[in-house]
């Protein structure tokens, strides 16, 4: 069964994002870089889910593309799903798009892969592994 793991909102910059945060009284991860999405980024929990802060670090990355495109905001929801290769296969032999077929590591280890809005109604989707 799929929960949802955290919300992706893409900023500006951490430093600013984060204080509405510290002033509601929530605790945030230290900063982690990932270098091969080009952003860094902090987790806030809040209850048994999470909100993922992204700042780029490029203006070549899909962070700063977004922002460019669209502003600041919520950039994509994250399901956590217990076999994430089979949920891929799944997907994939349904015809599902996927942004890549790579399945990739990113912040705190976590293995990920993307679905294409075009096949999530209109959100960035992505998918990680329990």
């Amino acid at each position: 069964m799929a929960e949802i793991d955290h919300i992706g909102i893409a900023v500006k910059s951490l430093g600013a994002a984060k204080s509405i945060y510290e002033k509601l009284g929530l605790s945030i991860s230290p900063e982690e870089t990932v270098e091969q999405e080009q952003v860094r980024v902090v987790m806030i929990p809040v209850g048994e889910s999470r909100l993922e802060l992204l700042e780029a670090t490029s203006e070549t990355s899909t962070i700063a593309k977004f922002i460019a495109k669209r502003g600041e905001g919520l950039h994509h929801v994250c399901l956590r799903v217990p076999d994430l290769p089979a949920a891929v296969e799944r997907l994939k032999k349904q015809g599902v798009r996927l942004v890549s077929d790579e399945i990739k590591t990113g912040a705190g280890g976590h293995k990920y892969v993307f679905v294409h809005p075009s096949s999530a109604g209109g959100v960035l989707l992505e998918l990680v592994e329990e």
